[in-house]
């Protein structure tokens, strides 16, 4: 399903790209040449997303033992750097309409061409950032967010055209330029922090904090602790390790059979794109005390208090206990 989304945006950036560019030619306006060269991005990163999306996936194989699902943060840092650079030329083009300015036309027709554009780049980009949150993809996430930032971009572009019709003032088309090409190249970098956060598996806060909440939701009596938690994201798939305490005397097919309930209790919630390697460890006397098994027949201390799971305890690399 993500691959024909996004091979549909792909499409849609290319069409909403030759409208923009035909409002330019129309125009002469170095306003609206802004959103024509900043939306160059959104045409080549459409079919550089769709690539990666077909390319992630794909299933592992000995070169790839986690899949090929890091290339979306790969085509994100490009997509970054691109706007970036979109920014730059921006620049260089408003200072070249301030020093020589030229005569504008056809302001009027292309106003509403850009409105159009925008209109349609704000509910793709919201079904598209929906649909990325929900299937957990990268580039979908990111293209859905440019279309809606490239919609609210156009829309304060068209503002500020229509003021230029409106005054004549020519020297405004410089410097409504200059202000979208200072914000296209602050969005061109936090595109590519966030794409090389994720390169370098930087912990996403949010993904740890829903995955350690649901867990502690749906925790047993035995599951006695979790600790050691790492979570990666590898294109759509949330790779999990983790070491979890059952009651020292549990037979490997009774831990086996835990295991499994705990995956699936994951996976109903995630999806099925999440992988899962758990090492089993055994209880020991001190723990007993936050041990809520009912009826254990290894018990050495009175029941006190579970260990609340939460993002401070579960990535420890130490078994809990209370003092």
């Amino acid at each position: 399903m993500t691959i024909r989304i996004q091979r549909n945006l792909a499409l849609l950036s290319l069409g909403l790209f030759l409208l923009k560019i035909y409002a330019w030619y129309v125009t002469h306006s170095v306003t609206i040449l802004t959103d024509a060269l900043e939306y160059t991005v959104n045409v080549i990163m459409g079919f550089l997303g769709l690539y990666s999306l077909i390319l992630s996936a794909k299933p592992r194989d000995e070169n790839h033992p986690y899949g090929h699902g890091k290339v979306q943060f790969v085509t994100s840092a490009i997509e970054g750097a691109l706007i970036f650079i979109s920014g730059i030329v921006i620049i260089y083009e408003a200072v070249a309409q301030f020093v020589e300015a030229k005569p504008l036309h056809k302001l009027d027709v292309g106003i509403w061409l850009l409105i159009s554009t925008g209109i349609i780049n704000y509910f793709f980009g919201r079904y598209a950032a929906n649909q990325g949150k929900l299937n957990r993809s990268m580039v979908l996430q990111s293209a859905g967010q440019h279309l809606i930032s490239d919609a609210y971009a156009t829309a304060a572009i068209s503002g500020g055209a229509l003021l230029i019709l409106l005054t004549n003032w020519l020297w405004l088309d410089s410097l409504v330029a200059l202000v979208f090409a200072v914000v296209t190249i602050i969005t061109g970098y936090k595109v590519m922090r966030k794409s090389m956060a994720g390169i370098m598996d930087e912990a996403d806060e949010d993904i740890i904090q829903e995955v350690v909440t649901f867990m502690q939701q749906h925790r047993k009596a035995h599951w006695i602790d979790l600790h050691n938690l790492r979570v990666i994201q590898y294109g759509e798939v949330l790779h999990i390790d983790a070491h979890i305490t059952f009651p020292w005397y549990y037979t490997v097919a009774q831990s086996d059979e835990q295991i499994h309930a705990l995956e699936d209790y994951v996976t109903e919630h995630f999806g099925n794109n999440v992988e899962f390697f758990i090492h089993v460890d055994g209880c020991m006397n001190y723990q007993c005390k936050l041990c809520a098994l009912q009826n254990c027949p290894q018990r050495k201390n009175d029941f006190v208090a579970q260990v609340t799971w939460n993002l401070q305890n579960v990535r420890k690399d130490a078994k809990h206990g209370l003092s």
